[in-house]
């Protein structure tokens, strides 16, 4: 009998968050097995690689798990068929993480749409026509003006827009006077730091066209710093103690500094004017201008040497110098300006780059020779360009890349497709070609008008309380002189409980308790609800709101999905018990696989609740039976199925840990009708899940299936990304 593949992940609890460097390593060994020095995957484990029948990777552009969890109901099948789940770590570009930097992948326009044949390796160009920097500004020397970015390139990679709602309460430069191919100059570069907030400035450069430098200054972040990235920034905290100097007063001194027609130099200079909260109308970004293919994008420190032939980034030194960074894009700028398109393109950084990744693999392997290293098999096998070819590697075996999406045609993107392509001609396409092909990427899109309809900020917020909401109940109504300690020694047998407050405007008092886990709530709501707690029968509900009128379906939605299956939620733990205790004591258990202990995000300690996760289904529902009830040293057991037992619960904890400085009262936001476009949003979402789920019909036994939402930076912080994946067994699930 022909063996199956198998995929197996330890994505419970705390280890559900994956790097796009993690990602990249399952698909390359999905792909290619050992060969082309892929190795399993550290964080999964994939059987039987060999007999895996196909690769398909679904994206979802510009979503992220917010989207998935705002239309959560709408994506009936993505949440009922794949079992493994991660929170992907956003990515500023996404296709170059995914692909990895040196791909050369060509697609190929067709018929049938994007299909990149493989057969022989990439040819080489024959000329400059085929360089992206010339097909993206032709041949011939223009003015700097040639070179800003327009609204339309400045709103598609993240830049900060005078007008939109996301920008509200950002500072703007005032600079509006008419830019000419004789406006000045200026670069900036900000280092940051990870605060509560997100990614806040640390330290602002600013330099002028002759290079002198006008500012450079560290910053006092608004926020606690949760961490320095002192290897990047340079940043530690003893520079920062005795630091003064606000956000607002390098904001006010840039104002001050730049002239009305000042033009803006910077290396992906979006993230700079997010971090200053900073919105300025005229920009040239030098990691757009050195166009690449795929989407992908030249770093600073490899532009410096191979255009200028200065050494910036030096690892001996501590983090980046903004001062110095800046002035390399400046001078990047100025050198593309003066020199035009054509020359640039004579200078084939491509080969450079990829001749600079030799050169250091060859000298990485020299070292391990000249040490002795043991491993002589590593030793033996060619240079290899690490992350720098993975649709080359395909390639070379012989593999059909598939490429189809919606994107808009861009001469240095990987996916070059006509923009009026449907997501349902998409769809077609994708049926005929994906049985073809051994390795596919199929990328669907919702339209731009409803991405710009639909800010994140405000997606956010509307989750954010509908999340809340449930996570909330009130109990009542208790006597006067009611005893508040008892009633919440009570509830708190059913989880963590994350604020508690007395309802004063009553007649008779009601507690109002927020929980940490969704699972206490409802246990809560099924345990506690008419019943006598601190002397009184109370009723146990959930707030009464437009968007709570759902929470049934919700509940059960979630625990038929699919990640829940074969897993309990167990409460009324002492916090005295230690993991170990806990092992003992379920050991007995039938079938236990995993055992999950929540821990306090401050302090580190455990929560008074787990998560047990078993091998089988019906394992899990005797457990129900002999837990609810149970007694552990002391301490009687609540029990029921698990409603966010993996990357859900990590990211309610988030949006916890950043409440809680808000004094823990619960603010209801008022429900407005839900509009026009909304409704129009839900209908699209849903008509993808059915697009997914019938390409996922069409694909054969053993093809492995992973459904990204890529995730996206706001000026609030980075929106992560979500990833579902699983490989499609006889049943049509995934395994």
């Amino acid at each position: 009998q022909e063996k199956s593949s198998c995929l197996s992940a330890a994505l419970f609890g705390e280890d559900c968050e994956i790097s796009h460097d993690q990602l990249y390593e399952l698909l390359k060994y999905a792909a290619l097995g050992r060969s082309h020095n892929a190795t399993q995957p550290s964080w999964c484990h994939i059987s039987h690689q060999s007999h895996l029948a196909g690769v398909v990777v679904v994206i979802l552009n510009e979503m992220s798990q917010l989207h998935f969890y705002k239309f959560y109901l709408q994506f009936k099948h993505l949440r009922r068929v794949f079992r493994h789940r991660f929170t992907l770590t956003p990515s500023a570009n996404f296709p170059s993480s995914l692909y990895g930097e040196g791909t050369n992948l060509k697609p190929q326009n067709t018929a049938q749409g994007l299909n990149s044949t493989s057969g022989d390796c990439p040819p080489k160009s024959s000329g400059l026509q085929r360089n992206p920097i010339i097909r993206k500004y032709g041949e011939k020397k223009q003015g700097l003006t040639s070179y800003t970015l327009t609204l339309e390139e400045q709103k598609k990679n993240d830049y900060p827009i005078k007008g939109s709602p996301e920008c509200k309460g950002y500072i703007y430069t005032e600079c509006d006077q008419q830019r000419t191919d004789s406006s000045p100059l200026f670069g900036l570069d900000c280092e940051m730091c990870l605060t509560v907030k997100g990614n806040e400035v640390t330290r602002v450069s600013l330099v002028d066209a002759q290079g002198q430098c006008l500012l450079n200054e560290l910053v006092k972040p608004e926020t606690t710093v949760m961490n320095y990235r002192t290897k990047f920034s340079g940043i530690t905290k003893k520079m920062l103690l005795p630091v003064k100097t606000k956000l607002s007063d390098i904001q006010t001194r840039l104002k001050k500094l730049l002239p009305h027609d000042a033009v803006l130099v910077g290396h992906s200079l979006n993230s700079d004017l997010q971090a200053l909260e900073m919105i300025h109308p005229s920009v040239i970004d030098t990691s757009l201008l050195f166009a690449r293919n795929a989407g992908r994008r030249f770093k600073l420190k490899f532009l410096a040497k191979a255009v200028l032939g200065k050494e910036i980034q030096c690892e001996e030194r501590l983090g980046h110098d903004p001062a110095e960074d800046a002035r390399a894009a400046l001078e990047l700028a100025q050198f593309f300006i003066e020199q035009g398109p054509a020359k640039v393109a004579e200078l084939n950084l491509e080969k450079l780059l990829t001749d600079e990744k030799l050169a250091e693999a060859s000298q990485n392997k020299a070292a391990l020779q000249a040490r002795g290293c043991r491993v002589q098999k590593q030793l033996n096998e060619p240079p290899r360009v690490p992350k720098a070819c993975f649709l080359d590697c395909l390639q070379v075996t012989g593999q059909k890349p598939l490429l189809l999406g919606r994107e808009e045609p861009d001469p240095s993107g990987l996916c070059q497709s006509n923009p009026s392509s449907s997501n349902k001609q998409i769809l077609q396409r994708a049926l005929e070609d994906v049985p073809q092909s051994t390795f596919s990427i199929i990328q669907f899109s919702l339209g731009p008008e409803d991405i710009a309809s639909h800010p994140l900020a405000g997606l956010c917020a509307k989750v954010r309380s509908k999340l809340t909401d449930m996570l909330t109940i009130y109990a009542g109504p208790f006597e006067e002189s009611f005893c508040l300690k008892s009633v919440k020694k009570e509830f708190e047998m059913c989880g963590p409980i994350q604020s508690l407050t007395v309802v004063a405007e009553t007649y008779q008092p009601y507690v109002c308790i927020q929980y940490e886990v969704l699972e206490a709530a409802q246990l809560a709501v099924e345990s506690l609800n008419e019943t006598e707690v601190a002397g009184s029968c109370i009723k146990v509900q959930r707030p009464v709101t437009a968007a709570m009128l759902d929470c049934e379906v919700w509940i059960k939605e979630l625990e038929l999905d699919v990640e829940n299956e074969g897993v309990i939620y167990v409460a009324g733990l002492k916090k005295s018990l230690t993991e170990a205790d806990l092992q003992e004591e379920f050991s007995q258990l039938k079938d236990l696989e995993t055992l999950f202990l929540p821990k306090d995000l401050q302090s580190g300690k455990h929560r008074n609740c787990c998560f047990l996760k078993f091998w089988k289904p019906q394992s899990a529902l005797a457990a129900l039976e002999v837990l609810n009830g149970w007694t552990v040293k002391g301490s009687k057991l609540r029990t029921r199925n698990a409603l966010a037992s993996g990357h859900l619960w990590r990211w309610i904890r988030q949006m916890n840990h950043s409440n809680g400085k808000q004094g823990g009262s619960i603010v209801h936001e008022k429900r407005e009708q839900l509009s026009d476009s909304e409704q129009d949003l839900r209908k699209k979402v849903k008509r993808l899940d059915q697009y997914i789920k019938k390409l996922y019909g069409s694909l054969q036994n053993n093809t492995l299936c992973i459904v990204l939402f890529p995730g996206a930076n706001s000026m609030h912080g980075s929106q992560s990304g979500l990833g579902l994946m699983g490989i499609k067994d006889g049943r049509g699930r995934s395994a």
